[in-house]
């Protein structure tokens, strides 16, 4: 009766959901300028009668008239502020929420995350990723090492290379943008693991895992030629290719690694909130360069995703805090934080497709569907997600990738689909059970690749090192067991 009573309350959660999106259905829809590989903002004043040109498949040279000072400037700063997110904004976040014995393991492992997929980005990762490639599956080599990308101009060779999905800013500067969310998508998973993974056992798995499972799944969904980007599905600024890819990847880490010593009998509240609190806010302000920043250009399209990722995380912070006032008569700090996790993973693939009334409502309708996966769910099943990365990026990623093929329909407020041969207002056909079909492809694309191959990733990491450390090792704290130091001395 208990599964049932379960199974009711999560169909009712999506119905809920769906229903009050088509509530919305005579708001006006918002025009918005085209994302990537599209002509500047002004191109929507080329004349019909002229023919569009091909857009380009591969990176090129540019003059340097063909570089905007302005989108240059501004994807300099959001790839700051995606940085900012993993360091110290993720860390914080999760250091907070562990034992202060374990306090310094948690950050480390973000930091030491960003400087090993740097490195991996600049040698292959980038070139896997947005690349084309011999298959719809992976990107080619042209750019290990970054080799080929022309990074200033010079008397003798007066031009530098720039991406066919980013035609107005340098080339590098494209490539540190896609770094910061390399970066940022594995650190992520830590959060399911806390406490109990040996740190030589991350790193190895960390490094493996973001060059063969991040770099394909990014390359399906946003480089032109990937099978999913082919296919029509729509993800602004990586639902599937961040959130769900890194969310599958915590759960088979919780069920392979087991539970922490003492689970469910020792007291394992979260030793610092207001840690826990800066992290969180840092996210929010560092995700406005991971939304906003996706459209590789400063203009309205910009501006939109902007304004969608602040109300959809305030709408999604007052739902997580009134849904856990009627289930538990208190609303916590650490509930409202969650909350805002949460609408920011949601609105994350719609940022810039969604209308700012539809963001309002997918930040409304993720935060129960959330609350009860990590509330209900997690305890029916009994895995032990330290940090519930499972619960709210995976489920919060599904929950948006799936929201985005409904909100982008121009009837519910959003810009519709951008069709880039047409010049005169690149407007294409929306169609919702064809996009639907493509959103729901990359969801289950993304749970079985991340999901399938995190768990042998694991599985391997475990023969060369094993994952854990030996029982009174974990028991006694990873800050001094892992790293010889303690966070606090007093």
């Amino acid at each position: 009766m208990k599964k049932i009573s379960v199974i009711t309350i999560l169909a009712l959660s999506w119905v809920v959901g769906l229903t009050s999106f088509a509530a919305y259905a005579d708001e006006a829809p918002t025009k918005a300028e085209p994302q990537i590989a599209a002509p500047a903002e002004n191109a929507a004043a080329t004349s019909a009668a002229e023919p569009a040109a091909a857009a380009p498949t591969e990176p090129q040279l540019v003059t340097a008239d063909k570089i905007s000072s302005g989108d240059t400037a501004w994807m300099l700063t959001s790839s700051g502020l995606v940085l900012f997110m993993t360091i110290p904004g993720l860390a914080l976040f999760y250091a907070g929420m562990v034992r202060k014995k374990n306090l310094l393991a948690t950050i480390m492992q973000s930091f030491a995350i960003t400087c090993v997929v740097s490195v991996l980005w600049w040698a292959v990762g980038y070139s896997l990723a947005f690349t084309p490639g011999s298959t719809p599956y992976l990107g080619g080599l042209s750019r290990l090492f970054m080799h080929g990308m022309r990074f200033v101009f010079d008397a003798k060779t007066p031009q530098l290379t720039v991406s066919h999905l980013a035609l107005t800013i340098p080339e590098s500067v494209y490539a540190m943008f896609q770094m910061t969310f390399a970066i940022i998508t594995p650190a992520l998973i830590c959060g399911a693991f806390a406490e109990r993974m040996k740190f030589s056992a991350m790193l190895i798995f960390m490094a493996i895992w973001s060059v063969v499972v991040y770099a394909p799944v990014a390359h399906w969904v946003w480089e032109p030629s990937g099978w999913l980007a082919t296919m029509g599905v729509l993800d602004y600024a990586g639902g599937t290719v961040v959130h769900i890819n890194a969310g599958i990847a915590a759960l088979v880490c919780a069920l392979v690694l087991g539970k922490r010593i003492g689970y469910g009998r020792e007291f394992m509240a979260p030793h610092n909130l207001a840690l826990t609190m800066i992290g969180a806010s840092m996210l929010w302000v560092g995700w406005f360069g991971f939304n906003a920043g996706s459209n590789f250009e400063a203009n309205g399209t910009t501006a939109l995703a902007f304004v969608n990722t602040m109300v959809a995380t305030a709408a999604a912070t007052l739902s997580w805090m009134v849904a856990e006032w009627i289930l538990k008569g208190k609303p916590s700090l650490l509930g409202m934080i969650t909350g805002a996790v949460a609408g920011l993973v949601a609105i994350t693939p719609a940022s810039g497709y969604a209308g700012p009334m539809g963001s309002i409502v997918l930040g409304l309708a993720v935060s129960p569907i959330c609350v009860f996966f990590v509330d209900v769910v997690k305890k029916m099943v009994g895995y032990d997600d330290a940090l519930d990365v499972f619960g709210v990026h995976c489920i919060g990623g599904i929950t948006g990738a799936l929201a985005t093929g409904i909100l982008v329909n121009p009837e519910l407020g959003g810009i519709g689909i951008t069709d880039y041969t047409n010049l005169v207002d690149f407007t294409g056909a929306y169609n919702l059970v064809t996009q639907m079909k493509a959103q729901a492809t990359a969801v289950v694309a993304t749970l079985l690749w991340s999901g399938i191959g995190s768990a042998i990733l694991y599985k391997v990491v475990d023969l060369i090192v094993g994952l854990r450390p030996e029982t009174d090792r974990e028991r006694e704290g990873l800050d001094i067991t892992d790293h010889g130091e303690r966070a606090y001395n007093y």
